[in-house]
């Protein structure tokens, strides 16, 4: 290949600008041009598409969010849509795209790698979801910011003796609660993927606090429900004095970590020499710390469950 873009879409994460930066900077490098498509598959079917250079992807390694900037369309989603964003593609010249993203991302080049156009996904999401890699870009980021913020409450919930609920974010999946609740010590977790009774928190709540335990943090994903709500609830339960915190797009910001940034360079320089080496409608990721590349559009037929052996560790190291 002899041109190929670059494109991000869905929610931002943290290192997506160091995968931006591998995809172009490997690609200059074999002499293959790269050019940026600015405001995910919308910014495609409009045609806002630029030759990046060496020089246009400088200084952005540290920083969070996208240069390319992203947006969810809905247009997309359909075949004319699909379609429209390929002629825009053919018209620059550019034979093959690596996109960046979660869920919805790689569906969009599902649907353009089903039309015949070669496409590579990167896992960029907070949310560590994406089926075929056991971690996505961001997700480690999001993971150190939401502990800081758990550290700090700690020291307010430890000095006015409460309850703290903190909602985080996690729609489908839990595994920023899950791995945030036990990385910060908390008292209970609550992820969609696992059921749960107000009376199994306040039964827990009440054992910390018959043995002289003092204060409580819960750890709330928002595809659970409100923070506010649970808080409510528990307060009418069992009478007990509770404070919410809804950490909220925080989560979404801020410097990618060292291994967020190693990991989306390796990825997108590996994404490049799959387009190099003709072999779209991949994605890549990692496994046992392992480069691996996979069939997207089996991507979807893949399934990915949450580590229980984790959440009943947090119970086990709670009581």
């Amino acid at each position: 290949m002899k041109k190929i873009g670059v494109l991000t879409s869905g929610g931002d994460a943290p290192g997506m600008n160091a995968a931006i930066r591998a995809v172009v900077r490997k690609a200059i490098y074999h002499n293959v041009e790269v050019y940026g498509v600015y405001g995910g598959y919308s910014g495609l079917i409009s045609g806002n598409i630029k030759k990046l250079e060496l020089g246009s992807v400088g200084d952005i390694i540290h920083r969070g969010g996208t240069m390319l900037y992203t947006a969810r369309c809905e247009e997309f989603k359909t075949k004319e849509g699909q379609l429209q964003g390929i002629q825009q593609l053919k018209k620059h010249g550019i034979e093959g795209v690596v996109v960046i993203g979660g869920d919805g991302s790689y569906r969009g080049a599902k649907a353009l790698t089903e039309h015949g156009f070669p496409c590579v996904g990167v896992p960029g999401t907070i949310d560590n979801d994406i089926p075929g890699t056991h971690y996505t870009i961001g997700f480690d980021t999001a993971l150190n910011t939401v502990i800081n913020a758990i550290d700090k409450i700690r020291d307010t919930a430890t000095s006015h003796e409460r309850t703290f609920i903190i909602e985080v974010m996690g729609r489908d999946a839990g595994d920023i609660a899950l791995w945030s609740g036990l990385a910060g010590g908390a008292e209970t977790i609550l992820i969609p993927e696992e059921n749960y009774t107000v009376k199994d928190i306040v039964d827990r709540l009440m054992k910390g606090y018959e043995r002289g335990k003092k204060h409580s943090i819960i750890i709330v994903a928002e595809g659970v429900g409100s923070g506010v709500e649970i808080g409510q609830k528990i307060k009418e339960t069992a009478n007990l004095d509770t404070r919410v915190s809804v950490l909220g797009h925080i989560q979404r910001g801020g410097s990618p970590t060292a291994y967020d940034r190693v990991m989306a360079s390796r990825f997108g320089a590996r994404a490049v020499e799959l387009l190099m080496e003709h072999n779209g409608g991949r994605a890549v990721g990692i496994m046992e710390n392992k480069l691996v590349d996979y069939d997207i559009v089996k991507a979807f037929e893949k399934t990915r469950s949450v580590d229980r052996s984790m959440l009943n560790l947090s119970k086990e190291l709670s009581i």
